[in-house]
């Protein structure tokens, strides 16, 4: 061997740069399109759409939609779909109206009640899926039926012929755990912000703004506990292995089915806890409640940078997703465009991520 001669390098020890790290992420897409998309409204919007109270009111329902995206995300990098999850969120507010309006439980019980109902409805489609073999695609698809009907059919059994179900404010007055999950927060520190003149006041003197709504809080939890598991945890492995091979994830000892199912189950568990937050704060419940939110919610995970193939994504990303929505969804009100033009907006959306996305695997896997 010649002196001269330069010793191989590994490949695996090259140091990456930033930049090119940084285009592996999963959730650079939905950055940049956050970045276009406020750039877009701060040009063409009227100027209260960036105050505080305009900034909330896009935030919380970009805070509805991601805590349905997160749970979207999470099993779309499991490597399945959930089409069930807006009817979902019909079937759970359901019964936790019934739980507190028809059976008088206290919201200690009603919550645990209805989120161990949506669960286990998430297990049956998981367990489904696992034994059968079938796309989770068409099993949820059809439970997205199935559980619109039953919420159809049973706030009609509860109501005398409605398919509204009201008086849910009544039952849980005077409930210790009723500000977890309905109102703003931090009211008070709002209040003293109002006095010293930090944020905006009407005349009267109380503040434009109450409080932080509490579904972004909600919203920011779940997405940093979501990161948390995928990034920390030996099941964040498990869920981008199972998602990315299955098989190959199995013959590793990664417990492949109890990983999917629960990731059912915790999609359920996110369409309950929206529909506990939705019906709480509007004081009752219906069978529409969700309507086509399955479909947002996903679109939503997908700008985020999920893969339809599975094993690919990230829950900042679906973050990212969904306040991209609430922006789109609420800054058009502020503009002098038609709003339907979100429709047009949504798909666009949805082609460009997958576009990107896809390329972006490509280069993370040396594809061609």
């Amino acid at each position: 061997m010649s002196e001269d001669a330069t010793p191989a390098v590994d490949e695996r020890l090259k140091e990456e740069s930033v930049i090119a790290h940084a285009m592996k992420r999963p959730e650079l897409g939905a950055v940049a399109g956050l970045i276009l998309v406020t750039l877009f409204f701060a040009f063409t919007a009227d100027g209260s759409m960036f105050t505080l109270s305009g900034t909330f009111n896009f935030l919380s329902p970009g805070a509805q939609l991601g805590i349905l995206a997160i749970g979207a995300a999470m099993l779309m990098i499991g490597g399945e779909f959930d089409l069930s999850i807006g009817s979902m969120v019909a079937f759970a507010g359901m019964v936790f109206g019934a739980c507190v309006v028809n059976m008088d439980m206290p919201l200690a019980l009603a919550i645990p009640v209805t989120l161990a109902a949506a669960g286990l409805v998430g297990s049956v489609n998981g367990y489904i899926v696992i034994r059968t073999g079938l796309p989770s695609f068409i099993v949820t698809l059809a439970f997205l039926f199935i559980l619109r009907g039953l919420s159809l059919v049973g706030l009609k059994g509860l109501t005398d012929g409605s398919t509204q179900l009201r008086g849910v404010r009544d039952a849980v007055e005077g409930d210790a755990l009723a500000p977890l999950f309905s109102g703003d927060a931090f009211g008070d520190l709002f209040t003293w912000f109002a006095k010293s003149g930090l944020i905006d006041t009407f005349k009267s003197g109380t503040p434009k703004v109450p409080g932080v709504p509490i579904e972004l809080l909600w919203f920011i939890i779940l997405a940093l506990a979501a990161t948390y598991i995928l990034l920390r945890t030996p099941i964040g492995n498990w869920i981008f292995a199972a998602g990315g091979d299955a098989n190959a994830a199995a013959n590793s000892g990664v417990p492949v089915r109890k990983v999917k199912i629960a990731l059912f189950v915790f999609t359920a568990c996110c369409a309950a806890l929206l529909a506990i937050i939705q019906v709480l704060d509007a004081g009752s419940t219906d069978a529409r409640r969700g309507f086509q939110k399955e479909f947002e919610a996903i679109i939503a995970a997908v700008i985020g940078g999920c893969l339809l193939t599975g094993g690919y994504g990230s829950a900042i990303g679906a973050f990212f997703g969904s306040i991209i929505f609430g922006m789109v969804v609420i800054g058009l009100t502020y503009t002098t465009f038609d709003q339907d033009w979100f429709q047009v907006f949504l798909g666009t959306m949805l082609l460009l991520a997958v576009v990107f996305n896809n390329a972006i695997r490509k280069r993370v896997t040396g594809e061609r």
